[in-house]
């Protein structure tokens, strides 16, 4: 199939390697990433993977001729595992095969000799390393798809991108959600960020300004003192959960690679501010059937299917936060009216909660008809559009761990007979922070690593079930909380007088700029 016949003619922002072999990045084979070796005179072939600490990897390997091309495009190469996965692999059993994953493949912007491929982990025997973050998605997605259906994901990921001040219209503290130029001033940037982001993944939703900002940072950071910022959210679309994750991973290392040419830092840790909006790591998901999303029913209500995930979420909720928010500054955003969840309940369009069911195009069509009478031809959607929506998590989340913990829960809402129960039982209406009454009834998210470690620990069947994650895995992700030693942070720092206690959290929140 070509690519005009799988996708119409072909844009702007078509993948480059598309354009070249003349067909879908889902359909790249060897010999296509050969032709475009050959076409674009590559010099170097550059293998990523996702370590333990969650980031984006790189080996790169110089080509000199075809069959050194081929055998290591058949056959991967080989990488220590020990110092990738530290504490988890033996060092006398280290060595593992990283193998890439053709579709994945893409010219770098960054480096114009290199093709650029996302690898997986094998084990001497072949066989995907089951410790791997992306091989533990992997075996979740797998244990979903046994009921039938297909679970798709998509993040809302928010960075704020420091910058050196300027005087020239400035920006209002808490306003700039949506804002436009010139009062944002990094929209160049921004534009860069998403067209490459585009072009690989052909994922992306959308790009805004995010309500933050800061004027000029207060910092013993030297990345951030007196240095202004502006928070942005590149929002991607819907896709199988397993791309989904290695499509937010490699985001992030573009973004940060495109912040870095322009001479800026981006973050995309929790809270930088004490009273500014922090970074969230919302995640959308939707259930499908032969292609088709099964999240509402023809008068578009909610389906029973949706419902069993929000009973999903909800009973999985206060251990996922082991994955989603990993370090101390994340306990800072996650406070009332913050627009950031405290308790677990779910209601629609409603941003107080932990699970929010957004609009979803369910019961109206063609609305742009209403507008422009001159259109005369309608669009049809062919695939459903409605979500539900994870509000807890933020940018430190381990994002394979988290994803693979979110499709579990979304499994066992699946197959349990307690989830819709459960569900039905935990809808708000409102603002709930307004109603100190039910506010009380509702259980609330832990308030320190600790505590998302210590509940880890007692649940841990929940994950370890079927196999799916290894217990050196729960284990590790415990220990990483559990260093970070902040129960009762919060009361702890409301004690201290007040410039000790800004002191106190600006060193919170500026100690992990780059943790994941």
């Amino acid at each position: 199939m070509s690519l005009t016949t799988a996708i119409g003619t072909p844009y702007a922002l078509t993948n480059p390697i598309s354009l070249i072999v003349d067909k879908p990045r889902e359909e790249f084979t060897r010999e296509d990433l050969i032709r475009v070796i050959e076409a674009k005179q590559i010099e170097r072939i550059t293998f990523h993977y996702t370590a333990l600490d969650g980031k984006y990897k790189e080996l790169k390997i110089p080509i000199a001729n075809r069959y050194q091309a081929e055998r290591i495009l058949a056959d991967g190469e080989r990488v220590d595992g020990s110092s990738l996965f530290k504490g988890m692999v033996e060092t006398s059993l280290s060595d593992l095969y990283v193998v890439p994953v053709y579709k994945s493949a893409f010219l770098n912007p960054f480096d114009s000799g290199s093709l650029d491929v996302t690898c997986r982990y094998l084990t001497r025997d072949g066989k995907l390393a089951p410790f791997a973050l992306d091989s533990i998605l992997h075996s979740a997605n797998e244990l979903f798809r046994r009921s039938g259906y297909d679970f798709y994901a998509m993040g809302e990921l928010e960075f704020f991108l420091v910058n050196d001040p300027s005087p020239l219209f400035p920006a209002d503290k808490q306003r700039g959600y949506h804002a436009s130029g010139p009062f944002v001033k990094t929209g160049n940037i921004v534009n860069e960020m998403v067209r490459y982001i585009s072009q690989i993944t052909g994922a992306v939703k959308y790009a805004h300004s995010e309500v933050g900002y800061i004027e000029s940072i207060r910092s013993d950071v030297d990345e951030l003192r007196g240095r202004s910022a502006e928070q942005l959210e590149i929002e991607f679309l819907p896709t199988p959960v397993e791309d989904a994750a290695d499509n937010l991973v490699l985001a992030r290392w573009l973004i940060r690679n495109v912040a870095y040419r322009n001479g800026c830092v981006a973050t995309f840790s929790p809270k930088i501010e004490e009273g500014v909006a922090g970074n969230g790591l919302h995640i959308h998901m939707d259930v499908r059937k032969n292609g088709r999303n099964v999240m509402t029913e023809p008068e578009g209500k909610l389906s029973p299917v949706a419902r069993q995930v929000i009973g999903g979420l909800c009973h999985y909720a206060d251990t996922l936060t082991a994955f989603g928010n990993t370090i101390s500054s994340a306990y800072l955003r996650l406070v009332p009216n913050q627009e950031a969840p405290t308790r677990i309940c779910w209601s629609d369009m409603n941003r107080s909660t932990m699970i929010r069911v957004p609009l979803g195009w369910s019961n109206v069509k063609h609305l742009a008809g209403r507008l422009n009478p001159q259109q005369k031809s309608v669009f049809t959607e062919t695939e459903g559009r409605q979500t539900v929506e994870l509000r807890s998590p933020d940018g430190s989340a381990i994002i394979h761990l988290l994803l693979a913990g979110i499709t579990m829960a979304a499994q066992w809402g699946m197959t349990s007979d307690q989830s819709a129960a459960l569900a039905d039982s935990l809808y708000v209406t409102g603002d709930i922070f307004h109603d100190q009454k039910l506010l009380s009834t509702l259980q609330p998210l832990p308030k320190s690593c600790v505590e998302s470690a210590r509940l880890l620990r007692q649940k841990r069947s929940l994950y370890e079930r079927e196999a799916i994650f290894p217990p050196e895995t729960v284990d590790y992700v415990a220990k990483l909380l559990m260093e970070e030693n902040d129960e009762n942070m919060n009361q702890k720092l409301v004690d201290l007088p007040a410039d000790d206690r800004l002191h106190e959290t600006r060193k919170i929140m500026h100690k992990d700029l780059h943790r994941h």
